[in-house]
């Protein structure tokens, strides 16, 4: 049974580096601007590959950066205009439904008002609020320019250190393989 999982789990993730391969650069910056959207798509499955691929002498690892920062942008100005113009009245009618109670929700409210700066950069560095960060700030209508630079900075960090794991992983190919099944 290990084996074939190892397989599987091989052969998912050398399909996965052959997309990001096919499609490059673009590739990137549409996989991760719906990983920063509300799409529940992960990162590691697109900037590992690209450092991965960027190790090979695939693709140049500060482009890779660059194109996972500006998706993350795109992904994360979808929903903060999402939340500009639907608003606290759209959240207060269908929010329970998602399980948005209005005592929470003002206490998230209140929250951002005082940190959004720090709430949106650190959010952008935990998988799950990362996608969702944008939401509060689009509310709490953040300022365009500091909303785009912290989520740009946490994003920065993110996509850096992923692709940074797959640069080291191509390095040490043979060890990864080994002990995968471990």
């Amino acid at each position: 049974m290990g084996g074939l999982c190892n397989k599987m789990l091989h052969e998912m993730v050398m399909w996965i580096v052959e997309m990001v391969e096919q499609f490059g650069y673009w590739g990137i910056l549409i996989m991760m601007a719906l990983e920063s959207s509300f799409v529940p798509f992960p990162s590691e499955v697109v900037m590992i590959p690209a450092g991965y691929l960027a190790f090979k002498g695939d693709m140049n690892i500060g482009i890779a950066i660059g194109m996972g920062v500006f998706g993350s942008w795109i992904g994360a100005l979808v929903n903060y205009y999402i939340a500009v113009y639907l608003g606290r009245p759209f959240l207060m009618k269908w929010g329970k439904y998602l399980f948005i109670k209005e005592e929470k929700f003002v206490k998230v409210e209140e929250f951002f008002r005082r940190h959004g700066e720090v709430g949106t950069f650190t959010g952008r560095l935990i998988p799950l609020v990362r996608q969702y960060i944008s939401f509060p700030a689009g509310l709490a209508r953040m300022n365009v320019g500091k909303f785009l630079f912290y989520t740009g900075l946490g994003a920065g960090i993110w996509v850096t250190v992923l692709a940074w794991i797959g640069y080291v992983a191509g390095q040490n190919e043979e060890l990864i393989k080994r002990y995968s099944h471990q």
